[in-house]
């Protein structure tokens, strides 16, 4: 299945230029000996500008670095990261062992984590994040304008044929050129409609600067609210803790024209906005956004899930080790695997009903509600937590190219702070 993937990802490059260079050029000679409307100047140049732009914006959609976060980067404000991680917003890459700054994720395919990762484009075969954002824009732009120009001139010889339809065929197109027309006017059709929708729904992330993925983590929280009414406004998470549930607002959105220009490299020169060889955003940006100030400095995006807090062992949740500051660094993490593996044994001889659950499959044991709200919380119809929870459009995060493996806590996961000492050591002793 892997290597099925990995054949189908090394073709998308290829058959992408292929539908380029089919539509572009393919249909000037047929525009050229086409008798009843033949090629013009000023169609030969446009068609051959638009070309070259969208032949420069996929090049650098495909080319151009997502980003890494630097090897040293931490956030200023440790605690805060200690509070983030107890309500489950996690700020830590157990792939990467290094912080994650604000909207960035681990894509699974890049194996690193990406700077505003919005989603891995199949399409590109590259990470769409703040330094490709952009460029990716830029590419459905002038796609869809060249596409839409060259659509008007397929309708012209369209029409041409249409009209003369009742004459004789020796005194039309041959049946080849009809064909090809044919084949030329429906690929050029849908592939029109589908990257419109698509420009579409990035011109509208842009606009609310919003990525996919936030989208995702958006409409969550939404359906996280509705759930949380009816129990007073807390959901039980894993564990039996209750975990108090409140409208977030979205914190990046900044208003329309701000949005715009941070989404596009931060340039208020619209004209760069359009222009394929615009410079790429600074490389020392997308660490830090701007906010709308709409929430307490203290509150971090996204907001808290059940299914998203660490399951905290029964013999460590009165345990004070971790408060006690005589213990050294490596009585502490001794104390803490041994308090590990025999919380391991212990759960591995559990009944179902003690392992961990999602919210949904905690609610059906412990609630027999109306029908209209069990509809609404079994729309998730995997048995993983978040991990398996999908959207109105049945999409998860893995489908963004998120790695969720790494993207959501579980019952194994290591107290922040003993990975962060872990990670000081291991840079020690590597120098």
């Amino acid at each position: 299945m892997l290597c099925s993937s990995f054949s189908i990802s090394r073709l998308a490059i290829p058959s992408v230029c292929i539908l380029i260079a089919f539509l572009a050029y393919t249909s000037q000679p047929f525009f050229l000996y086409f008798e009843d409307a033949p090629l013009t100047k000023d169609e030969v140049w446009r068609i051959n500008i638009l070309a070259i732009c969208i032949w420069i914006c996929y090049y650098r959609s495909c080319t151009v670095d997502p980003g890494r976060v630097p090897k040293d980067w931490a956030p200023a404000d440790r605690k805060q990261l200690e509070a983030d991680q107890a309500s489950g917003r996690q700020r830590w890459c157990r792939r990467c062992e290094a912080f994650k700054p604000p909207r960035a994720h681990h894509c699974k395919t890049c194996r690193r984590c990406i700077p505003k990762m919005d989603h891995h484009c199949p399409w590109t075969t590259n990470c769409v994040s703040h330094f490709t954002f952009p460029h990716f824009v830029r590419f459905l732009f002038w796609a869809v304008v060249g596409i839409a120009y060259l659509e008007t001139r397929l309708w012209v010889r369209v029409s041409k044929i249409w009209g003369s339809r009742n004459l004789p065929s020796y005194m039309g197109p041959s049946m080849g050129q009809i064909g090809h027309l044919f084949i030329l006017f429906v690929t050029n059709s849908m592939t029109l409609f589908a990257l419109t929708l698509l420009l579409l729904r990035t011109l509208w992330s842009l606009g609310s600067n919003t990525t996919t993925i936030e989208s995702w983590e958006i409409e969550r929280h939404e359906t996280l609210l509705r759930r949380a009414r009816r129990f007073g406004g807390s959901l039980i998470g894993p564990g039996g803790v209750r975990v108090h549930i409140a409208k977030q607002e979205f914190p990046y959105d900044i208003g329309i024209l701000s949005n715009i220009k941070a989404g596009m490299g931060g340039s208020a020169n619209v004209l760069s906005w359009f222009w394929p060889l615009a410079r790429t955003p600074n490389r020392s940006t997308g660490l830090e956004f701007e906010e709308n100030g709409f929430e307490d400095p203290t509150v971090s995006w996204p907001p808290p899930d059940p299914d998203r807090i660490p399951l905290p062992p029964s013999n460590q949740r009165n345990d004070s080790t971790y408060g006690n500051k005589d213990i050294s660094s490596n009585i502490e993490v001794e104390a803490f695997r041994k308090r590990q593996e025999a919380d391991l044994r212990r759960r591995r001889g559990l009944a179902e009903v003690e392992r961990r659950k999602p919210f949904h499959a905690r609610f059906d044991n412990t609630s027999n509600e109306s029908s209209d709200a069990d509809s609404d919380i079994q729309n998730e119809d995997s048995d993983h937590g978040e991990e398996g929870w999908k959207n109105s459009e049945g999409e998860r995060l893995r489908d963004f190219g998120v790695d969720e493996e790494v993207e959501f806590y579980d019952e194994e996961d290591i107290p922040l702070a003993i990975l962060i000492q872990q990670r000081k050591k291991q840079q020690q002793l590597s120098h």
